[in-house]
């Protein structure tokens, strides 16, 4: 059975709050889940103590059995040192669209084209 330690979606519509359950990979995501190991508060300011608590003992157990975290759950046990931080790189994700590369080459041949003709003109006067 592939395990994953994953979030659990509550709360009303825009009003999110999430428990951290370990549940089969296959049931949905608020679905069945075999037990709930913790809660997330995203609307709660990031350094208040309540807003991701986790039962430490209970998340090792699941981990030593072969459950595999989610990528928002490694982070939160990052966080409370349950596991190594690993480097996360996304370079594609911050360089611009295609459409956005040839307006800003065009904006810089226009800046130089237009930087070139004054210097021209001013020995000129």
């Amino acid at each position: 059975m592939a395990m994953k330690i994953r979030l659990a979606r509550g709360g009303s519509k825009k009003r999110p709050h999430y428990s951290i359950v370990a549940a089969d990979s296959r049931m949905p995501r608020d679905g069945r889940f075999l037990e709930k190991l913790g809660t997330y508060n995203p609307l709660l300011p990031k350094d208040d103590e309540n807003r991701v608590k986790i039962n430490l003992e209970r998340v090792q157990y699941w981990l030593s059995h072969g459950a595999q975290p989610t990528d928002r759950v490694a982070r939160f046990l990052e966080a409370a040192g349950l596991r190594e931080k690993t480097v996360r790189q996304n370079l594609k994700k911050g360089e611009p669209g295609k459409a956005a590369q040839e307006r800003a080459k065009a904006k810089a041949e226009k800046a130089a084209a237009a930087a070139e003709a004054p210097a021209e003109e001013a020995p000129a006067e």
